[in-house]
C-alpha cells in the first residue's frame, strides 16, 4: 500500500501524521511512504530521519495526494486539500465532518473517498482509544491556560487560581466528565482550584467519586449548569457526543450571569462548541470577549505540544494503520468493530449514524 504523509497546512498546527519509527515498520512490511518535505519538522522530526526510514520525501502537497493511496493527516484537510482527494483515497485523521463546511462532504461522497475519523473510533465498551490520546493531552493543557487568563495583564479579573491562605481559590465549572474533563479536573485541583465537575451521566460521577476525584460533582441538569456558572471563574466546556455536533449547554442567557472578566474555554469547539457564545479562534489571536466574558475556543489546541502529541497519536492509532495495510480495508473493517465505527464515508456515502443525523439524513 501507499502511504502519503502532508505538511499539516491549518495555523499552529506542528504535528504529524505519523513519526519515522511507524514509517519504518511499515516501509519494512514492504510498502511505499511519500513524506511531505519538512512535515515533521515541528514535531522534532527531520526529512532525514524519515529518509532513513525508508520514506520518500516529495515537495509539493500535490505530489503527496497523488502518489498516496492512505492519507495519514492529523487534522482536517483544508479547502485546497479536499481539492487533491482522488477516488479511492483513504483519508484519515480528526476529521470533525458534523462541522465541515458543506462542500468538504460533498467531496468526499463524490470522489467516494473512505473517512476515518480517529475521533470517532470506538470499542465495544464505549472507549475511544486514539480521540483519548489527544483528550488527555489537552486536558492537561487546560489548568495552565486559565491560570494565566485570569490574571489582570491578560483581561481577567485577577484572581489566582489556588488562592492563598486567607483568601479562596478559583471557582472551575468544568462541563463533561470525559477525557479531558477528568484530566483537567486533576490538572485545576492540584494547583488548589475549586472544582465543580458535572456530567448527565450519573454513572461516570459515581466513578469519579470511588476513584478518589477532589472535584464537587453534580448531576448537569440545564438548572444545576445555569447555578453553577454564576459564581465561576472558570467555565470549561468538554462536551462530547461522537460524530455528531456538539449540544448547546451553556446559553446566551446563562452567559449574561457570569462574572465580568471571567473565562470561558470551549474545549468542544473541534465539534461546534456547547457554548452559544462560542466561536473558533486560533493561537495568534486565541481569546474574545462576549457577553463581558473571555472565550478561549481553539480547536486543534494540542497542535502546539506537537511532539508530545505526535507520539501519543502514534501510540495511539498505529493498531489500526497496521490492520489496513496488512488486511487492506474492506478485511479490516469486517475484522475490526472500533475501526468500523471509525469509517465516516464510504463508497460514496455517509455510513456513521450520528454524522448522518447530524447532516440531516446524507446519503
Amino acid at each position: 500500500m501507499d502511504f502519503g504523509i502532508p505538511k499539516q497546512k491549518r495555523p499552529f498546527d506542528y504535528r504529524v501524521g505519523m513519526t519515522p519509527m511507524g514509517v519504518e515498520v511499515l516501509t519494512r512490511q514492504g510498502h511505499r511512504v511519500y513524506v511531505e518535505h519538512d512535515a515533521g519538522q515541528g514535531s522534532g522530526f527531520e526529512d532525514e530521519h524519515y529518509r532513513q526510514a525508508g520514506a520518500q520525501i516529495v515537495y509539493s502537497q500535490e505530489e503527496v495526494y497523488g502518489r498516496g493511496q492512505l492519507i495519514l493527516t492529523v487534522s482536517r484537510p483544508t479547502e485546497q486539500e479536499f481539492d487533491l482527494l482522488q477516488p479511492g483515497h483513504i483519508l484519515c485523521g480528526f476529521l470533525h465532518l458534523a462541522v465541515a463546511h458543506p462542500a468538504r462532504l460533498e467531496t468526499l461522497l463524490q470522489r467516494q473517498v473512505t473517512a476515518v475519523a480517529y475521533e470517532t473510533i470506538q470499542t465495544a465498551d464505549g472507549r475511544l482509544p486514539v480521540l483519548a490520546a489527544a483528550s488527555q493531552i489537552a486536558g492537561r493543557m487546560i489548568a495552565p491556560i486559565a491560570s494565566q487568563l485570569l490574571q489582570n495583564n491578560e483581561g481577567g479579573h485577577g484572581i489566582l487560581l489556588g488562592g492563598v491562605p486567607g483568601v479562596p481559590p478559583a471557582k472551575v465549572v468544568i462541563l463533561g466528565a470525559g477525557i479531558v474533563g477528568v484530566n483537567a479536573a486533576r490538572m485545576f485541583s492540584g494547583m488548589g482550584a475549586d472544582v465543580t465537575l458535572l456530567d448527565s451521566d450519573l454513572g461516570k460521577l459515581q466513578s469519579l467519586e470511588e476513584r478518589g476525584c477532589r472535584a464537587r460533582t453534580i448531576v448537569a441538569y440545564d438548572f444545576n449548569v445555569a447555578k453553577v456558572i454564576r459564581r465561576a471563574d472558570v467555565v470549561v466546556g468538554a462536551v462530547l457526543i461522537p460524530g455528531a455536533r456538539t449540544p448547546i449547554v451553556v446559553t446566551r442567557e446563562m452567559v449574561r450571569t457570569m462574572k465580568p472578566r471571567s473565562v470561558i474555554m470551549d474545549v468542544s469547539i473541534d465539534q461546534g462548541g456547547c457554548v452559544e457564545t462560542s466561536r473558533p479562534t486560533t493561537y495568534q489571536s486565541p481569546t474574545y470577549i462576549e457577553e463581558g466574558v473571555i472565550h478561549y475556543c481553539v480547536p486543534n489546541m494540542t497542535g502546539v505540544v506537537a511532539r508530545t502529541t505526535t507520539h501519543a497519536l502514534n501510540n495511539a492509532f498505529w493498531p489500526f494503520i497496521r490492520e489496513i495495510a496488512e488486511r487492506g480495508l474492506a478485511e479490516a473493517i469486517e475484522a475490526n468493530s472500533a475501526l468500523r465505527l471509525g469509517i465516516n464515508t464510504h463508497n460514496g456515502g455517509i455510513v456513521h449514524p450520528m454524522l448522518r443525523e447530524s447532516v440531516g439524513g446524507g446519503q
